[in-house]
């Protein structure tokens, strides 16, 4: 079911207020796109994944309430909370995989390897977890820049888009991705050791 961006928010905004009826309408509604958003992420992962888009969407519906959603402020704030929640689905699947291995079979990574760059997509568990953490710090540090790095790199947002959603201007947008991207491969090669 194809809507417009502002009857989402209207129904969201109804379910804010405990509508049951549109809690039932929006499922239907952002399940395309939330599909669109977890194949998107799924595409970024190692080839082999034991997950899948339907089951992404599913776990991060779930994770979002189910059909007792919180109230989104609108369209954008409920995506960018669907792209956190299929984000730490990923992060828990690839920590319970290698939960049991302690690093056993994990490859300590030479920090000059060809080819890394933190916008590019995780290749594999190790790298998504080593993302992750350093995110994690960059959190620490300044929490703005980990939130535009998550719209950004995890959620694949527009930086402009995820400009608009975090309130700043898109100069400021610029400015915090290039610090951020920086701020990342030296957290990254600093935890590869």
């Amino acid at each position: 079911m194809k809507m417009k961006e502002g009857e989402v928010t209207i129904i969201l905004q109804r379910v804010g207020t405990g509508d049951p009826q549109a809690a039932a309408q929006l499922l239907p509604i952002v399940y395309d796109e939330l599909c669109r958003l977890a194949a998107a992420k799924m595409a970024r992962e190692a080839p082999g994944h034991t997950l899948q888009p339907t089951t992404l969407v599913h776990e991060a519906w779930l994770r979002l309430g189910g059909d007792e959603q919180e109230a989104w402020a609108n369209r954008a704030h409920f995506f960018a909370a669907a792209a956190e929640a299929m984000r730490r689905i990923l992060i828990d699947h690839a920590r319970s995989k290698h939960a049991g291995r302690h690093g056993g079979d994990l490859v300590k990574l030479d920090a000059h390897t060809p080819g890394f760059e933190v916008a590019s997509p995780a290749e594999n568990d190790e790298e998504l977890l080593l993302v992750h953490e350093a995110v994690a710090a960059l959190a620490a540090h300044d929490p703005r820049k980990a939130e535009l790095v998550k719209l950004k790199y995890f959620a694949g947002f527009p930086l402009t888009a995820a400009a608009d959603m975090l309130g700043i201007s898109h100069h400021t947008a610029l400015r915090d991705w290039a610090y951020s991207r920086a701020w990342l491969f030296k957290e990254v090669k600093r935890l590869r050791g």
